[in-house]
């Protein structure tokens, strides 16, 4: 399945601060660029931490380094926007850098960026359900069952030959980016857990 990655969103014009930024100096990048928070990066611009608005407002400290909370959540840009929300809420950060391989600032990206997903149109994720799930992971006719979207809430309707099919498939469509809840009408024939998609060998549907 095709799942939108973090460099897709992120902001690459990252606003940042050094270890011997001044509070001022923090806050007025802040106010400037009307953000909540600024990475700290070291001379080779790896992360180091990150000062928030909750930062400034909890301590009058001299520098960036004496402020920032460390060390940094960060994310990697090939990671789907689906972790970064999951690291986001885990960890209660606004905003994650996103580092290269050897963990260098590339960019930014913030809660706001992240729900930009749930604004995709509901022929689209139509679309994706249709040709990713049913066609090119289980190996069914994008026809197989009723998909209809609305507002992102995807209701599937219809008949599949086995339970673990219709489980598989409720499963793989809440994780579609931008799916934001699924209605489940399925019913199946029989019993079953394994399925075998036409042209591939049988395997445990969920293994």
């Amino acid at each position: 399945m095709k799942h939108m990655k973090v460099g897709g969103l992120m902001t690459g014009n990252v606003v940042s601060a050094t270890p011997e930024t001044s509070f001022k100096e923090v806050a007025k990048l802040l106010a400037e660029h009307d953000i909540t928070g600024v990475p700290v990066v070291d001379e080779d611009d790896h992360v180091l931490g990150v000062v928030s608005e909750s930062d400034l407002l909890a301590a009058r400290e001299p520098t960036a380094r004496a402020l920032m909370t460390e060390p940094a959540v960060t994310v990697h840009a090939e990671q789907s926007v689906a972790d970064a929300a999951r690291l986001m809420l885990r960890r209660g950060v606004e905003r994650l850098p996103v580092v290269d391989e050897e963990e260098r600032l590339v960019g930014i990206v913030t809660r706001r960026d992240l729900l930009c997903v749930y604004l995709r149109p509901d022929a689209e994720i139509r679309h994706r359900v249709r040709e990713d799930v049913l066609s090119d992971v289980m190996g069914l006719a994008g026809d197989a069952v009723d998909v209809h979207v609305l507002d992102g809430v995807v209701t599937l309707a219809g008949r599949l030959r086995w339970q673990s099919q219709a489980r598989l498939l409720v499963n793989l469509t809440e994780r579609v980016d931008g799916v934001v809840a699924v209605v489940d009408r399925l019913s199946a024939q029989e019993e079953g857990t394994r399925f075998a998609p036409a042209g591939r060998p049988s395997h445990d549907a969920f293994g």
